[in-house]
């Protein structure tokens, strides 16, 4: 899965099923880009298009069962390369890590709450970083 693949699919997992053009916007990506992206991932069966409740010419776009899993599978790949890691630092290194987490975690936090309403459509307030 390309990154930016990764990107609309955890933006559809955390903020549920999204018309297209807002997808689209959110990621800052042509429509046309992001039609060809979410046409992949209807082929692949990770997303799909359901009517939008509020206007029936539009639909929304959301994440399926088999999209939910193979993003807990990724997950799950990547906490265990992250802890296989971790497993090779020494204990001065593993507490300077952790007091630099408790530090950062909290002022990245705060930055990407308000990363869109500042850079809106860069995809900042995206967990993963920008698309």
């Amino acid at each position: 899965m390309t990154a930016s693949a990764g990107f609309v699919m955890n933006r559809l997992h955390r903020e549920g099923p999204t018309r297209l053009t807002t997808l689209a916007a959110k990621e800052g990506v042509s429509q046309p880009s992001m039609t060809q992206l979410i046409q992949r991932l209807e082929r692949r069966g990770l997303v799909a298009k359901v009517a939008d409740p509020g206007d029936g010419r539009a639909a929304l776009i959301g994440v399926t069962e088999e999209g939910l899993a193979l993003m807990e599978q990724r997950a799950a790949a990547r906490r265990e390369r992250l802890g296989r890691l971790l497993e090779t630092l020494g204990d001065e290194e593993r507490d300077a890590l952790t007091l630099a987490a408790r530090v950062a975690l909290p002022v990245l936090q705060s930055l990407a709450t308000t990363a869109d309403s500042i850079c809106p459509g860069t995809g900042l307030d995206d967990e993963q970083g920008p698309a």
